[in-house]
C-alpha cells in the first residue's frame, strides 16, 4: 500500500505507457480497480490552475492525512475530472472534514456508509451535472468523476483502505461514486440549499452520510397524502436501526421524482410534508425481533424515556430532507442515512 506522503513524490512521466502507469498505480493500491487517467505533472498543473500545491485544506481521518492541493489534484486527474470540477471537489472535502459529519466513523465502520455529494445552484449548469433522468446512474462525466475523485481522496489521503482501515462488511456501489444535483427546475418547493440558509444563486455542495438507496414505486396513488403514506412506510425498515433509537441516522433523505413532487405539492408545503412523514414513518416495537425490542426498552429506561414509544426516523420534522431529483416516472427513492453520529453538511462552492 502506498504511504500517504508518497503521493507528493510519485512522478508519472508523459512518456510512460497508459498500461504501465495503470499497472503501477494498481500495484501501489491507489486506484479503485478501474483504469485511471495517468496523473502526469502537466495534468496536475492544469487541474491546480495556479493554486498553491502545498496548501492544506484539511486533515482527513482515519490516518489524518494532509489534503494538500497537489494530492487533491492528483486524485482528481486520476478520476478523469475536468479542471472546472476542481472547486466542487475542494468544497466537498472541506464539508466532509467538518466534525459534525463524523468522517472517521464513516471511513472505518463495518457498515456500508459513504458520502453522497448533492449539488445546488448555478454550478449544476456550468459543469453539466445530471439532476434529471438517471441522475444516479452512468453516462455523465461530471457526476461520475467528481464522486470518484472524492472516493480516491478519502482512500489515498484519508487512508480508508478496504479490508484494512475501511472495515465495511459489504460496502456498496456508492463507494465508487455517488454524486448528483437537485432538479431545481422541477422542484415545487425551494431548493435544498435555500432551506439550509444559502441564497438561491449560491452554488453549494451538501454531503450526506448514506447507507444505500431504496427504490419507492407508487404508480397508483392520485392524492398527495397517498404518495406520502407510501414514502413514510418505505422508511420504516427495521434493519436500518441506528443510534439514539432512530431508524437510520436520524437525518433521512428522500429523493422525490418530479411527478411525485408535483402531486405532493398540490396539498402540502415542504414543511407540511416533513411533518406528515415525521408523524407517520414510525415502527412499533412489537414489529421488531423480541431481543432487539427488549434491548431498546432497557436502554430507554436507563435514559428516562418512554420504553414503549414507537421508533421514529428523525428527531424532528426538519431533519427529514426532501430533494427533487430525476426524470419522468413514478419511482422515487429513500436514502437511509448512516446510523452513526453524523449530520449532513453544506458548504459554498468558490468557482475561482
Amino acid at each position: 500500500m502506498l504511504h500517504l506522503t508518497d503521493l507528493d513524490t510519485l512522478k508519472i512521466e508523459s512518456a510512460d505507457t497508459f498500461e504501465d502507469v495503470n499497472a503501477l498505480l494498481y500495484r501501489l493500491g491507489v486506484t479503485d480497480g478501474l483504469p485511471v487517467v495517468p496523473p502526469t505533472a502537466s495534468r496536475i498543473e492544469a487541474m491546480l490552475n495556479g493554486r498553491d500545491p502545498d496548501a492544506v485544506i484539511a486533515q482527513l481521518p482515519p490516518l489524518r492525512g494532509r489534503a494538500t492541493m497537489h494530492k487533491l489534484a492528483m486524485c482528481a486527474v486520476m478520476a478523469g475530472c475536468r479542471a472546472e470540477y476542481f472547486p466542487i471537489i475542494l468544497a466537498t472535502i472541506e464539508a466532509v472534514a467538518q466534525p459534525e459529519f463524523n468522517l472517521y466513523g464513516i471511513q472505518t465502520t463495518t457498515g456500508n456508509a459513504t458520502p453522497m455529494i448533492l449539488l445546488n445552484g448555478p454550478i449544476i449548469d456550468q459543469c453539466n451535472v445530471n439532476a434529471g433522468a438517471n441522475a444516479l446512474g452512468p453516462g455523465i462525466q461530471s457526476n461520475a468523476t467528481i464522486g470518484r475523485a472524492v472516493q480516491f481522496i478519502l482512500k489515498n489521503i484519508g487512508g480508508a483502505v478496504p479490508g484494512y482501515t475501511d472495515k465495511a462488511t459489504l460496502g456498496q456501489p456508492g463507494k465508487y461514486t455517488f454524486c448528483c444535483a437537485e432538479n431545481e427546475g422541477a422542484t415545487p418547493w425551494e431548493p435544498l440549499h435555500v432551506t439550509r440558509g444559502y441564497p438561491g444563486e449560491q452554488s453549494t455542495v451538501t454531503v450526506i452520510g448514506t447507507s444505500g438507496i431504496v427504490e419507492v414505486v407508487d404508480s397508483n396513488s392520485y392524492t398527495a397524502t397517498s404518495v406520502l403514506l407510501t414514502l413514510a412506510h418505505s422508511m420504516t425498515i427495521a434493519g436500518t436501526m441506528g443510534g439514539r433509537y432512530l431508524l437510520g441516522g436520524g437525518e433521512p433523505l428522500l429523493l422525490i421524482t418530479p411527478e411525485h413532487a408535483d402531486l405532493i405539492a398540490q396539498d402540502y408545503t415542504r414543511h407540511q410534508a416533513q411533518q406528515y412523514l415525521f408523524d407517520t414513518a414510525r415502527l412499533p416495537l412489537q414489529h421488531l425481533p423480541p431481543e432487539t425490542a427488549e434491548r431498546i426498552r432497557d436502554d430507554r429506561k436507563i435514559d428516562g424515556m418512554d420504553s414503549e414509544a414507537d421508533i421514529c426516523v428523525a428527531d424532528c420534522p426538519e431533519d427529514i430532507m426532501l430533494v427533487v431529483v430525476g426524470g419522468a416516472g413514478i419511482k422515487s427513492a429513500y436514502v437511509p442515512t448512516w446510523g452513526g453520529t453524523t449530520r449532513a453538511v453544506t458548504r459554498p462552492i468558490d468557482p475561482s
